[in-house]
């Protein structure tokens, strides 16, 4: 996700200071990774330094002064930049790393049943705090919740598909020691 251009559209409507800010972000869209304070200030400087927000003010309070960010007309333009342009569709790291450390076991003679019961076991765990999570929350957090469920759904069934091919893949990977690329 990029936090930057999500902090401007949390700063769209009004001028926000740094700690209103992360609260919002963490209520919509940090439930499973909420935001740290040193990450917001230092992207708000970023965005100030780029010219996409602005200090609106300064108000003293019991600890430091508190500053208030603003966006300005080009981070309008950046986030409507941002809103417009689909995202491109991505296999997360995770799931790279999952499939790395199936190949890796095999090539090495390790399970990758055992490494994909182990991930599948992870995964429905997960899911059962997504679906707890639907439940009780409010409609930000059933759409959330909703959104993981469904991919955490896509890695389940790529799972069951890997363990349906370990022993042919086991067999590539046996006779030529890697399996050969297609251009």
């Amino acid at each position: 996700m990029s936090v930057s251009r999500t902090l401007l559209g949390l700063l769209e409507p009004e001028a926000q200071h740094g700690y209103t800010l992360r609260r919002r972000y963490d209520g919509w869209f940090g439930s499973s990774r909420p935001l740290k304070s040193a990450q917001v200030y230092a992207t708000l400087q970023r965005l100030d330094r780029d010219g996409l927000i602005e200090l609106a003010g300064v108000t003293a309070g019991e600890g430091p002064d508190r500053r208030m960010y603003a966006i300005t007309d080009a981070g309008v333009s950046e986030l409507e930049r941002w809103l417009e342009e689909p995202e491109v569709p991505d296999v997360t790291a995770t799931r790279r790393v999952l499939f790395a450390k199936m190949v890796i076991a095999l090539s090495s003679g390790r399970s990758a049943a055992r490494l994909l019961d182990q991930q599948r076991q992870a995964h429905l765990a997960r899911m059962r705090d997504m679906r707890a999570l639907r439940q009780r929350g409010d409609l930000i957090t059933q759409l959330d919740a909703d959104f993981e469920m469904y991919h955490l759904d896509a890695d389940l069934k790529w799972i069951d598909g890997a363990q349906a091919r370990l022993d042919r893949l086991a067999t590539l990977l046996g006779e030529t020691g890697a399996p050969e690329v297609n251009p």
